[in-house]
């Protein structure tokens, strides 16, 4: 059986440790992954999952109200997510799964539609995240939405303008606890305010982010050759540079993956956790806030470089290598 998100091909002992046909249903069509012991974890959906199932909601409800919608998910798969509608508004409120620390487990996205001539646009509201100040990839003031959830949003969006028939709507998308919520994540942190982030690579959320169940760790240590990447961004490239290797997402418990290791080790992804994992002081007088923006800056090398030598020496088996987004190497040990 192979995990339809991940690719992983589950081994043949941990399938017939499966007891109930539902829950292998939901592994073998993706909204499930299945550990070594034969336990099933539900994977959760994103917030830029929740965000497009209220904002399609809420253009189908100016036709009539819905109890559910169908979002196809950044990963391909498609999710039929329940809604409560009335009159163009909608309410969605965000599945977890079986992902134990998600801080926005259950918060409320609500949508707005009005009718517009020609026309379809999305209007952040509140709850919604906002720069507060320029980054790489986000200029100050511009609500905290990725590219790929927002992808997702407008694309739900399009299909929910062709159901109902409609020319254009404007959309109002809020989340009346996001600002409470958003100042228990990282946000502030990372230069966000007002609200939680809308993202979502895949469209789903795996449920062991913040824990390393023992399928992770019984892979990494049985893997002859090993590639440990810390988000999907780095298990996307990793697998591309890395072919011949077996690549497992550890999250940010990189010391626990490290340690059942074996072998050569190859650690990779974006800049952010790993640097932090290898320096926790690495941004200290620097003059930046975030690992992203010293990563963009003309002085990352020179701070990098030394760091990598380091670790390298202490660790002559791992291998460290940094891509950016687009999957290019921008650092890697000596």
């Amino acid at each position: 059986m192979r995990d339809p998100v991940t690719g992983f091909i589950y081994p043949k002992d941990w399938v017939e440790k499966v007891t109930d046909s539902q829950s292998l249903e939901l592994v073998e069509h993706g909204f499930a992954v299945l550990t070594a012991s034969g336990t099933v974890l539900r994977r959760g959906f994103t917030t830029g999952t929740t965000a497009a199932a209220a904002c399609k909601a809420a253009i189908l409800s100016l036709s009539g109200d819905v109890s559910q919608v169908t979002v196809k998910l950044p990963c391909s798969l498609v999710a039929d997510l329940p809604v409560t509608t009335h009159a163009g508004r909608s309410s969605c409120r965000k599945y977890a799964g079986d992902y134990p620390s998600d801080v926005t487990a259950g918060i409320e996205f609500v949508a707005e539609a009005v009718i517009s001539e020609n026309d379809l646009s999305l209007v952040p509201g509140t709850g919604i995240g906002r720069f507060v100040r320029d980054t790489p990839r986000y200029r100050k003031g511009a609500p905290a939405i990725s590219e790929i959830p927002l992808a997702c949003i407008l694309s739900s969006m399009q299909e929910a303008l062709r159901e109902t028939g409609l020319t254009g709507v404007t959309v109002t998308l809020s989340i009346p606890d996001g600002e409470c919520i958003g100042k228990k994540t990282l946000n502030p942190r990372i230069g966000i305010e007002g609200g939680i982030s809308v993202l979502g690579s895949t469209g789903l959320v795996e449920p062991w982010d913040d824990h390393l169940e023992e399928s992770v760790l019984s892979r990494i240590a049985a893997a002859t050759h090993v590639v440990i990447t810390t988000g999907r961004i780095g298990l996307r490239y990793a697998r591309l540079l890395f072919p011949d290797s077996e690549v497992v997402l550890a999250g940010g418990k990189i010391g626990e993956a490290l340690s059942v290791a074996k072998g050569d080790i190859i650690l990779c992804g974006l800049p952010a956790l790993i640097l932090k994992y290898l320096d926790p002081h690495i941004l200290d007088g620097t003059g930046f806030e975030t690992v992203e923006e010293l990563a963009a800056s003309g002085i990352f090398l020179n701070v990098v470089d030394p760091i990598l030598g380091a670790f390298r020496k202490k660790y002559p088996k791992i291998r460290v290598v940094l891509i950016n987004r687009e999957g290019k190497i921008i650092a890697e040990s000596p």
